[in-house]
């Protein structure tokens, strides 16, 4: 077993609402799927202490349900570029959609655009249907890991060498020139609960994600993580994230009532479908119920919900566990979000302050 260092300082992320919002439940989040609404969440969340934002990436609405509008992340990510300033912009791929090659090339760009602060998520995907619909690679399970660890080798190589050749199951390269080549490497996250998943992971990723849990879940599957990466001879994680919604209000019982509204599970709920195919297409290892669903990724599990004081103490716990990076979902995501700047991050400040003095 490898050794627990300490608790890293807590960076504070936020999912770009580019679905209209997270509840399954509430059909109006007063968060529209606009870039100028992006926008702003942006750069009030730069103002308020934010350290990076994450841009999912379906084509299809898997919260508001599949006729609902979803944005592109990619196009999404490169205007964030160009109007923040200090976000890290953590942008979702998913290789059964992507051409590597021109991928390293968008990427590159936008590494200039940003000034270096472009980082990927490569998430293997789940929807079946989306595939279909957009002419996606959905393959077995196993096998979309395999070309996520040959889609990720093909993104380092360009990005690092000059030509670049490559011959894989997947993907062929010969002689391939990029250029400009992005400032520093952008760092690669991943997420996955399956076997084949974390090994892959603890492969070719830099940093691993996963949905929410409690501080006992998170604890065992960081050190799961820890002993794969050692084991597959790669060094230490740059960093283990986690997806949560926070609820935060001025009383424990206003934060219950929110929390009320929010997991009043309607079962015609648009998303409710895809809901039933990301269960059933996943190899999940936590069961998720009725009230897991109403918000998107698990995002109730970890608990943020309470005063500002409960809420800081909570992800105190998280980080003793080693996660270092939170990925958090509000609704209605602006104000919320603004609110938790306000009232919960210079909380947590002190509170990581007053441990390390």
């Amino acid at each position: 077993m490898t050794s627990r260092p300490g608790p890293s300082r807590i960076r504070f992320g936020y999912w770009t609402p580019i679905f209209g919002g997270w509840l399954r439940n509430v059909e109006d989040e007063a968060t529209p799927s606009s870039f100028s609404h992006l926008a702003e969440i942006a750069r009030a969340a730069e103002d308020g202490g934010f350290d990076l934002t994450l841009v999912p990436e379906l084509n299809l609405n898997d919260i508001k349900g599949p006729n609902a509008p979803a944005l592109d992340a990619w196009s999404v990510v490169a205007a964030l570029a160009a109007v923040t300033r200090s976000l890290e912009l953590l942008v979702a791929i998913r290789p059964g959609f992507h051409n590597p090659a021109l991928t390293a090339k968008q990427a590159s760009t936008i590494d200039e655009i940003s000034g270096g602060r472009l980082t990927l998520n490569v998430v293997s995907a789940w929807w079946e249907e989306e595939a279909r619909q957009y002419g996606g690679v959905f393959t077995a399970h196993d096998d979309r890991y395999a070309r996520s660890i040959e889609f990720v080798d093909v993104l380092r190589g360009l990005w690092t060498e000059t030509p670049f050749s490559y011959s894989g199951a997947h993907y062929t390269l010969d002689g391939t020139v990029l250029e400009p080549k992005p400032s520093v490497v952008p760092r690669v996250y991943a997420g996955g609960e399956s076997e084949a998943g974390r090994d892959a992971i603890a492969r070719f990723a830099d940093a691993y994600l996963t949905h929410g849990g409690t501080v006992e879940e998170l604890q065992r599957k960081v050190q799961d993580l820890r002993d794969r990466r050692e084991r597959a001879g790669n060094p230490a994680f740059a960093a283990f994230g986690m997806a949560g919604y926070a609820i935060v209000r001025g009383t424990e019982a206003e934060a219950e009532e929110e929390l009320a509204r929010i997991t009043d599970v309607r079962g015609s709920a648009e998303g409710y479908a895809s809901y039933q195919d990301f269960v059933s297409k996943s190899q999940l290892d936590t069961e998720v119920d009725l009230r897991d669903y109403s918000v998107s990724n698990r995002g109730l599990r970890p608990g943020f919900v309470g005063t500002p004081d409960q809420v800081a103490e909570r992800f105190i716990r998280f980080a003793d566990a080693g996660v270092s990076t939170f990925l958090l979902q509000f609704s209605p995501h602006l104000p919320e979000l603004a609110r938790f700047a306000e009232e919960v991050i210079p909380r947590v400040r002190r509170l990581e302050d007053a441990r390390s003095g």
